[in-house]
């Protein structure tokens, strides 16, 4: 079992996208009043109170979409600031990040992932939903000022989704060719969505890279990442190709994280909420710091048993709550 040191913390469960595979439109979803957020204050106190003194170091901050959060840049600068803190890193889908590339750079920010579906803005409208004008010029602009800023590795998610997006997996991955730019395929799953997931099934990642070998070549890399995507490399190429494959190899036993809610839910596994602790009510109903303390390093010692039953259950069943409720 690999050692627990990475907190995910959701900022919010707010997102101005409505992503096929997350909250299609039509989701009847009960959002968290803004009262019940984790403050930034309270955030600040959970991390150097309880999760820093039982080993976390490293943490990411998600949503939602975190770029709505009113403070988002202060709470990077809280958390960037903190002497234990060795990585800290985003989630974002960039629709807002043209203008807060600099200072979330400047507040200490310096890795972040931001997903990418598709390079056919029509197809990308598809998949994130809303009506309008299309989202992948300013969400593009976003990656560009990410790259320009300089933010290294940086990260582009796709999660692949049979008959949308996985014809342009070969696309993607060029993206590494010239960049030093992490592409990383996620396995499209039954979370949000299960009657997509029903009508489009999924693709392996076995199969993708197949199709990536039988262009370029494909080896495996000596970068490693703190989550669970293999990593493999173009011959030549200056980005990484990533591989997160929760469907066809799952990797429960090598879970390494924890999540935290935008309203304060300490859960230990993506699909199991085993344990769970409201950490925000124990905390304003003013509950010693060291019983929220206790009650966490009890649910990370019961965290390897989780993961287990997870494994040999698989993974595969349909969920009911969002990407964006869990935290992602």
């Amino acid at each position: 079992m690999n050692r627990i040191d990475y907190l995910r913390i959701s900022l919010i469960d707010r997102c101005n996208f409505q992503c096929q595979y997350c909250m299609p439109e039509g989701s009847e979803i009960e959002y968290v009043l803004r009262q019940n957020w984790l403050t930034r204050d309270e955030i600040r106190v959970l991390l150097q109170e309880v999760f820093i003194p039982l080993g976390f170091t490293r943490f990411r901050l998600t949503g939602g979409e975190p770029l709505l959060r009113p403070d988002v840049v202060e709470i990077v600068q809280d958390i960037a600031t903190l002497p234990q803190t060795e990585d800290l890193a985003m989630t974002t889908n960039a629709f807002r990040l043209a203008t807060l590339a600099q200072p979330l750079w400047d507040a200490g920010l310096r890795r972040i992932n931001i997903s990418l579906d598709s390079l056919d803005p029509q197809i990308f409208q598809e998949i994130v939903g809303g009506k309008g004008r299309l989202r992948w010029h300013e969400v593009w602009a976003g990656i560009q000022a990410a790259h320009q800023v300089g933010f290294s590795p940086l990260k582009l998610n796709v999660v692949v989704i049979p008959g949308v997006n996985d014809h342009e997996v070969l696309d993607l991955a060029a993206l590494s060719l010239e960049r030093e730019w992490h592409v990383r395929f996620i396995e499209f799953m039954p979370i949000g969505n299960g009657d997509l997931f029903q009508n489009r099934g999924w693709v392996s990642s076995e199969e993708l890279r197949q199709r990536i070998r039988d262009r370029w070549g494909l080896a495996e890399s000596t970068v490693r990442g703190n989550g669970p995507a293999d990593v493999f490399q173009i011959p030549g190429a200056k980005g990484t190709l990533g591989f997160i494959s929760q469907m066809s190899e799952c990797f429960c036993d090598r879970c390494n994280r924890m999540r935290l809610s935008a309203d304060g839910w300490l859960r230990p596994c993506l699909l199991n909420e085993t344990g769970q602790i409201d950490l925000r009510t124990l905390l304003r109903d003013g509950k010693p710091l060291t019983y929220l303390r206790d009650q966490v390093a009890e649910l990370l010692a019961a965290k390897p048993e989780i993961n287990y039953k997870m494994r040999d259950s698989g993974t595969t069943g349909a969920y009911s709550r969002t990407m964006s409720q869990i935290g992602g």
